[in-house]
């Protein structure tokens, strides 16, 4: 059944009214939430604020590596160590690193860029930070509904945003109502906020509708894989932050590894591979376990446990390729918009204070008894503030990387030590990832080594400690707008790169009856969103699955 035939027989749609709606339960949406709250609180109003989040709970869905600058987390809570904010671990040295396949350089640190030194910054969970966030939400009067998507977005008569449907649940694979179905609500909010982190499903729909990238850059991803680690006492060095490039990647390819030394033995490991990468045989996950075998790196991990596994595209065009961050009815904000800094690797303090700025925009406006029409004091405010400035200074950093490692490294020395980030210049990227990717005739199929089971794994084995799930019989939520282009496009021009792109196992190319077709496990997916990104065919639409599905992430 299809949507309008579902609504016409179950309808109609349970409806909530609220002040303000946000989609996506991060740092950014929480951090919109609580200081929506906290301003209206001060001016003696009270305002109904409503956050979805389509994990399993607050913080299920959130990886990253993730060291953070209290700055922003500062701002909304001065006394964030008092409320027992989880940064714990102060970090207490830098290393940068060179690799190449069986050395190691460390790049003196009196000659790293201010944007690689992490001094005053903690070595987090963020999973955990936001958790901790939503505690501090749920104290304040905001509403959190966890396992529960955004599907859709509602538009009133003028086309302006002025709400969500939340995803049906109960829907066998073919779409049909099963005993336990329950139709999705519509979520009505004066002002909307999309905070559904880096390509997001709804935020997409929203760019394209309201051509917020028209002047913008194309927009420029990497995917991060990440494991967390139980090591042995003696390796473990808590405060420690090591960053590396070069090998495993060519130098034609951007990327680069953290490892950073969490308290109670804990090490944090992965690996960022941008998505704009020409080598369709190239495999982001096993460049990671092949990355973990270096004499330089294994030290820390043998003899050590892996505990937990994850993967996440990040949105890492910088300000070049900031949409517009408005439109009438909502914004976005966070990673949903782009706001990560790439050179400092570092997104939640972006994500942090843009939701702040977007509150109080909305709120502003809710105080003059507005609703539905554009926010423009938020990217006013953002133009003003320091992480404006912070983003400026750093603009050059993917378009400079994306020529090279070795260019890159050049120039990004040149702009950020020698000029400090004041360079009167600006280089732009000119393609989106997709289009990046090259026929398979062009290169040679990269042979990884076999995983040992110790110090690296295979694919699934890492996806069972993610503690993904889905529900078995729900309709499948990697859709394909032609059945065809797997097979007759994209395993004959460019081998099928689906299978190794994905960092969990969904793609596979089998043979049925002597003919090659598409295999979607989608059981196995990580919510990371690279196959929407990636796929040269733009084929693949990532949409929400029923409520809670995906990984659950304990501590990453």
């Amino acid at each position: 059944m299809n949507a309008a035939e579902l609504l016409e027989q179950f309808g109609p749609r349970e409806s909530m009214d609220y002040d303000l709606v946000i989609v996506g339960g991060g740092p950014a949406g929480l951090s919109a939430a609580i200081k929506a709250k906290q301003l209206a609180s001060a001016s003696g109003k009270e305002i109904s604020v409503c956050v979805l989040e389509k994990g399993s709970e607050i913080g299920a869905h959130i990886l990253s590596g993730a060291v953070m600058d209290p700055k922003a987390l500062t701002e909304l809570f001065p006394n964030w160590k008092e409320l027992g904010a989880p940064l714990d671990t102060l970090v207490t040295q830098d290393q940068f690193l060179f690799l190449t396949a069986n050395h190691s350089f460390q790049v003196p640190n009196w000659m790293l860029p201010h944007c690689f030194k992490n001094e005053g910054n903690y070595i987090v969970s963020l999973a955990n930070v936001t958790r901790w966030l939503g505690q501090q939400a749920e104290n304040v009067g905001v509403e959190i509904f966890p396992g529960f998507p955004a599907a859709e977005i509602l538009y009133n008569d003028q086309g302006a945003v002025c709400g969500v449907i939340t995803g049906a649940m109960g829907l066998d694979k073919e779409g049909n109502p099963t005993d336990q179905f329950q139709l999705g609500m519509e979520l009505r909010a004066k002002y909307t906020l999309f905070a559904e982190g880096s390509r997001g499903h709804l935020g997409k729909q929203l760019i394209a509708k309201f051509a917020l990238d028209h002047d913008a850059d194309p927009q420029s991803y990497g995917l991060g894989i990440k494991e967390l680690w139980e090591v042995e006492p003696s390796k473990s060095k808590p405060g420690l932050v090591v960053h590396t490039a070069g090998w495993p990647l060519e130098s034609d390819t951007y990327g680069g590894s953290f490892l950073y030394h969490l308290g109670d033995n804990k090490v944090a490991v992965g690996l960022v591979v941008g998505l704009s990468y020409k080598n369709p045989y190239l495999s982001p996950f096993e460049e990671f376990q092949r990355y973990k075998l270096h004499p330089k790196i294994r030290e820390t991990f043998e003899g050590g446990k892996r505990i937990a596994y994850g993967a996440r595209a990040l949105t890492a065009g910088g300000l070049n390729s900031l949409p517009k961050t408005v439109f009438p009815g909502g914004a976005l904000i966070g990673c949903d918009a782009g706001f990560l800094n790439a050179s400092r690797i570092k997104g939640s303090h972006a994500a942090i204070k843009t939701g702040m700025l977007a509150a109080e925009a909305a709120v502003a406006a809710l105080n003059e008894n507005r609703s539905a029409d554009v926010l423009s004091a938020y990217p006013t405010a953002f133009q003003n503030s320091w992480l404006h400035t912070e983003l400026n200074q750093a603009r050059n950093f993917k378009p400079w990387m994306s020529k090279g490692l070795y260019l890159g490294t050049l120039m990004v020395g040149l702009e950020q030590k020698l000029l400090g980030g004041n360079m009167p210049w600006t280089v732009h990227l000119k393609h989106a990832d997709h289009e990046c990717l090259e026929p398979a005739a062009q290169h040679q199929p990269i042979v990884y080594p076999k995983p040992d089971g110790k110090i690296s794994f295979d694919r699934l084995s890492s996806v069972f400690i993610s503690n993904t799930n889905h529900a078995e019989n729900q309709p499948i939520h990697l859709t394909l707008k032609n059945d065809s282009v797997p097979v007759d496009i994209n395993l004959k021009t460019y081998a099928g790169p689906e299978q190794r792109y994905c960092p969990a196992g969904v793609y596979e190319f089998v043979e049925t009856d002597g003919k090659m077709r598409l295999q979607i496990n989608s059981q196995n997916c990580v919510h990371c969103k690279t196959c929407d990104i990636k796929d040269p065919s733009q084929n693949i639409i990532w949409v929400t699955p029923e409520g809670s599905g995906g990984p659950n992430y304990a501590a990453m």
